[in-house]
């Protein structure tokens, strides 16, 4: 089983001057590093974490898989989505940030159900609550 965290590398450096946008990526990738860091406890193969640049259509994504959108009435890739791929390559993808959270967090819950470290990522309250 693969996952692949792929964020826009913008945001993530805060470059859009969106604050709140820059902390819910920071902790999305956050929690990815967590997860890859433990990867063997939950079976996973690999996990990546791609950084976007604006205009890129594919780049160095390990999972080729894409997500569009509709903005006012253009179709758009999703710079934003978490895609995870099973040993009989199912893929399940999710592109909104509460979800991408959600299932990141569960996973550092099942991490820590099977570790005797305490695996903790801090998250931001904008973070917290997209998930409560």
């Amino acid at each position: 089983m693969r996952m692949e965290l792929r964020v826009c590398k913008h945001c993530y450096t805060g470059e859009h001057g969106n604050e709140q946008k820059t902390a819910i990526t920071k902790d999305m990738v956050a929690c990815a590093e967590a997860v890859r860091e433990y990867k063997d406890l939950l079976s996973l193969d690999a996990v990546y974490i791609t950084k976007v640049e604006a205009g890129d259509v594919g780049g160095s994504e390990e999972l080729p898989i894409n997500v569009a959108g509709i903005e006012d009435d253009t179709i758009t890739l999703r710079d934003t989505q978490l895609v995870i791929e099973d040993d009989d390559d199912s893929v399940l993808v999710y592109p909104e940030p509460a979800d991408i959270l959600e299932v990141l967090t569960r996973n550092l819950d099942q991490i820590n159900e099977r570790t005797r470290q305490d695996v903790v990522v801090d998250i931001s309250a904008d973070s917290a609550e997209l998930i409560t």
